[in-house]
């Protein structure tokens, strides 16, 4: 084999190797292959997200919600997360948190009920990563229910999420 020949095939299997899953921003976007996610269920309560399909449980996490977690999510600012059925309905892979999941609040029933007392109903609800920026990071990590109203979970476990639940998932989030 010529040099030049061995070069170019040398450069192409370390590129290659530059795009394997266990590079940095390709392990973010995982692969899964298994039972459909048919409903995603969160226990604002105890803190705790499943994913199902029909009744089996195929999932369970830990999650940070809202800062002020009690009660369903009135108006932008109040610092709660939402109480109610939903979609989801949009993913952001350049998300400020690592990767984020969409969630379809507000809905005409929640824009009704903020626009009644004069206020915005807020939006951009999410279930997402922990934050990119350093110092955001460690505030996250120092305090519970740190989010303005999302629903937080590790790096590794939003990537898993991202990878089996779909667009048009029902969401339940309950108190």
């Amino acid at each position: 084999m010529n040099r030049r020949a061995f070069g170019v095939g040398a450069a192409a299997s370390l590129a290659l190797a530059g795009c394997s899953r266990s590079g940095g921003a390709a392990r973010r976007f995982q692969f899964y292959e298994g039972p459909k996610v048919t409903s995603v269920v969160i226990n604002k309560g105890s803190r705790k997200m499943y994913l199902l399909h029909n009744e089996e449980v195929l999932r369970e996490y830990d999650v940070d919600l809202g800062f002020a977690p009690q009660g369903h999510k009135q108006f932008e600012g109040d610092g709660k997360t939402p109480e109610g059925t939903y979609m989801i309905d949009r993913r952001n892979p350049n998300s400020r948190y690592h990767l984020s999941v969409g969630i379809s609040y507000p809905n005409g029933q929640d824009r009704a009920k903020a626009q009644a007392v004069g206020k915005q109903p807020g939006g951009e609800i999410f279930i997402h990563g922990q934050p990119n920026n350093p110092k955001e990071r460690k505030r996250a990590a120092r305090v519970s229910d740190w989010t303005a109203g999302c629903i937080a979970v590790s790096n590794d476990e939003i990537e898993e999420i991202y990878a089996m639940v779909q667009d048009g998932t029902t969401i339940a989030l309950r108190p």
